[in-house]
């Protein structure tokens, strides 16, 4: 196609020109009303969509004081916990800069983990939104990873001591856990060259596919729209302009929506930064103020409360909680031999239970541990295709499903406390059953989400004006 300079009349302001010399060479106002001024969101949008805003604002937050203290910190094992006392004392301002970047990092798993809840208890990951949801689930493993590796840098007593355990779980896989990890160390024990590729892939390769996942996010959404708390596709009724009837601009209705969103949320991270950047040792343990010593194990290791929840996962598999791992699996897939007639499948399920059975007896406990909480993340990706409910929203599922959810949300802040806390023989049996409980809600889910009286859905959203 031939080039062709968009024209403007001879009297246009020079801004226009300008807009118009640009338009012509990139696709800016085109690209500003595909995924603003013109994109039409749900009128019935409520509190719990404002995190996904809130996510990319603390991604942009993290990003710019990244940068801020990287001019700063030195990435070796010598300097590098000397570098952030330099950062906290001597740079101006190092230490607003710093307690930014920390409280940042513990803010972004919030409003992830709530931005996740809303996606599960309102549907938003089902048809056409499958993709939505996949690349948001990549987006937060990679924010785990990037959270990991920045975990290390401070090079403190924790920092040092939690890498040391994630890492050499990775030895735990057969044949090739042990040069696995010896590769992802760099060396032989955790050092200076483990610091110099956790400061590489935290600082430049992570974040740039942070920055790509975020983005196909975002296109992926406004492709297919953006879902609502009733569930109800508002791009199956249109005006004769094509333009949603339940839907309104994005801007300036939810822009402005999410400005007082953003309000408050900087009230709540400005009191922390300023007034309890630590959290009683949540958002940074104490152990990480002291330099880090090889030759001195902390008492009790534990990772940041974020990676609680999987970590109390890993450590409830034991060697005792095998065979009840192999009788819930055994019931999982006794449902599904019982449900169908296909002698195939049927074989299948049979073979897994056998290969599980012999897992079981020649891979040790620390493996499964290791499958256990990789899976508890991984499992997030399948659910589009694990809930089978005639229904999207959680507003017209039976009363029974809203207290299989409530159940889930406890027993994950459950593991994440005990996460935290000091192994003990109770705390161990409560985490395995609540690893059983938190599998068992998405592996059952093909079954318990089509139980029940489910209430009809309306053809239009429920909207009641302000």
């Amino acid at each position: 196609m031939a080039f062709h300079e968009k024209e403007v009349p001879a009297n246009a302001s020079r801004g226009t020109k300008l807009l118009a010399w640009v338009d012509s060479r990139f696709p800016l106002s085109s690209t500003i009303e595909a995924h603003l001024t013109k994109y039409y969101a749900p009128k019935n949008l409520n509190f719990f969509y404002v995190f996904g805003a809130l996510a990319i604002l603390v991604l942009a937050l993290q990003i710019i004081t990244g940068i801020f203290l990287v001019m700063h910190y030195k990435p070796d094992a010598e300097k590098a916990f000397q570098s952030v006392e330099y950062i906290m004392r001597e740079v101006p301002w190092g230490w607003l800069v710093r307690y930014l970047h920390s409280t940042g990092a513990s803010m972004f798993f919030v409003v992830v983990y709530l931005h996740m809840f809303r996606g599960m208890i309102y549907g938003s990951y089902r048809k056409p939104r499958e993709l939505v949801w996949v690349f948001g689930c990549a987006i937060f493993l990679c924010l785990m990873a990037e959270a990991f590796m920045g975990y290390l840098l401070p090079w403190g007593q924790m920092s040092y001591w939690g890498a040391q355990v994630i890492v050499n779980l990775f030895a735990a896989i057969p044949l090739v856990g042990p040069d696995l990890s010896l590769w992802i160390r760099g060396d032989y024990v955790v050092g200076d060259a483990t610091l110099n590729r956790f400061f590489s892939f935290h600082v430049i390769a992570l974040p740039l596919v942070l920055i790509g996942l975020v983005a196909a996010h975002i296109v992926a959404l406004h492709e297919v729209g953006s879902n609502n708390p009733d569930g109800v596709e508002i791009k199956d009724h249109l005006d004769a302009n094509g333009v949603p009837l339940d839907g309104v601009p994005f801007h300036p209705y939810y822009t402005v929506h999410d400005v007082f969103s953003v309000g408050v949320f900087l009230m709540i991270f400005a009191f922390i930064v300023f007034f309890a950047p630590e959290m009683g040792g949540y958002f940074l343990e104490f152990n990480n103020f002291i330099p880090a010593d090889p030759l001195k194990t902390p008492p009790h290791i534990a990772p940041v409360w974020y990676f609680t929840p999987f970590y109390s996962m890993l450590r409830a598999v034991t060697g005792e909680f095998l065979i009840p791992m192999w009788l819930f699996a055994a019931a999982l897939l006794g449902l599904v031999i019982r449900g169908t007639k296909d002698k195939k499948v049927q074989g299948i399920c049979a073979g897994i239970l056998v290969a599980l059975a012999a897992g079981f007896f020649f891979f040790d406990a620390k493996f499964w541990g290791v499958m256990v909480m990789g899976g508890s993340v991984v499992i997030f990706f399948f659910l589009p295709w694990l809930d089978n409910s005639p229904v999207k929203s959680i507003r017209y599922r039976p009363q029974g499903q809203k207290y299989i959810y409530a159940v889930f949300v406890v027993t994950f802040v459950v593991l994440g406390y005990l996460g935290i806390q000091p192994p003990s023989p109770i705390g161990e049996k409560v985490s395995q059953l609540g690893t059983l409980i938190y599998f068992g809600f998405f592996l059952a889910m093909p079954w318990w989400s089509k139980m029940g009286q489910f209430k009809p859905v309306p053809s239009r959203v429920n909207f009641v004006a302000h």
